[in-house]
């Protein structure tokens, strides 16, 4: 499955979040990846308006608050298409066979309304939606580690105790 999608979204999130500018090598370490794919996920973000290099400067820069970046317009700018497209359908099935016959158009049917399920979604979602959710996240894990680490402290003077 490709990634270009949850690259940018990672890649924009990270150039919102930063305190200075981060370079393509810096986000390809976050990511997993190569500094070269970051960049041509970039040069597709940068072409359809949503984020610039900085000249003169490593590093990249939104051009839009992330509540006006909908994961909608991210996905058509990296898939570099105007449909969501997430199924396929085979493409030689026999004429011969009555499944072969009628398989394309019955799930041809079902494939486009579950496609406009998901762009109806991701229409709906901003960066700024997905920043607040890992926020969350965040702050979950924070508190998390923090009864883990309150726990592990009251279980020690539990212990203290009956020494």
């Amino acid at each position: 499955m490709d990634t270009k999608f949850s690259t940018a979204i990672h890649l924009l999130i990270l150039v919102s979040e930063a305190e200075q500018p981060m370079s393509s090598e810096q986000i390809a370490t976050s990511v997993g990846t190569n500094p070269s794919y970051v960049r041509k996920v970039a040069a597709r973000l940068s072409h359809a308006g949503i984020i610039e290099g900085r000249r003169g400067r490593s590093g990249f820069a939104l051009l839009k608050a992330p509540e006006d970046i909908s994961m909608l317009e991210v996905y058509r700018a990296v898939e570099q298409t105007e449909k969501v497209h997430v199924f396929d359908i085979h493409q030689n099935p026999s004429d011969e066979c009555i499944v072969g016959r009628n398989i394309r158009p019955v799930l041809g049917g079902m494939f486009r309304h579950a496609e406009q399920v998901v762009e109806d979604e991701l229409a709906g979602a901003t960066l700024a939606d997905c920043m607040a959710r890992m926020r969350e996240r965040i702050d979950g894990n924070k508190k998390d580690t923090h009864q883990h680490d309150s726990h592990q402290h009251d279980n020690r003077q539990q212990e203290g105790n009956r020494k």
